[in-house]
């Protein structure tokens, strides 16, 4: 079965793979799944700079994968669509029935 597929469709897939190459956007977009957050307290809780924090996010957005939401000082970031946090769950299942070593021994061949 062929299945037709736009230019715009596989940029926007190329676009959800670089971002979730970056294992802090991985991350990010694995906390936002289960809630909304901010900045300040996503850098906190996983670790990084509030500078990496605001870059990452600035590169979700422009992947189209979060939103930023407007909340009187404050910028509150959410995923953009729910479909992407049943996308990133069913993603994430597959993932884990992968065997980690196998990319583990790809990346260190060099292989991609």
């Amino acid at each position: 079965m062929t299945t037709d597929v736009s230019p715009g469709s596989i940029d926007a897939l190329a676009r959800f793979g670089h971002a979730l190459s970056d294992p802090t956007r991985a991350r990010i977009l694995m906390r936002l799944r289960e809630q909304h957050d901010y900045p300040a307290e996503l850098a906190d809780s996983l670790g990084v700079s509030r500078q990496s924090m605001s870059n990452h996010l600035a590169c979700l957005r422009g992947c189209g994968l979060v939103v930023a939401v407007p909340e009187g000082r404050r910028t509150r970031y959410e995923i953009a669509d729910r479909r992407l946090v049943h996308a990133l769950g069913d993603l994430q299942e597959v993932v884990l029935v992968t065997d980690p070593a196998m990319c583990a021994a790809a990346d260190s061949d060099g292989a991609a």
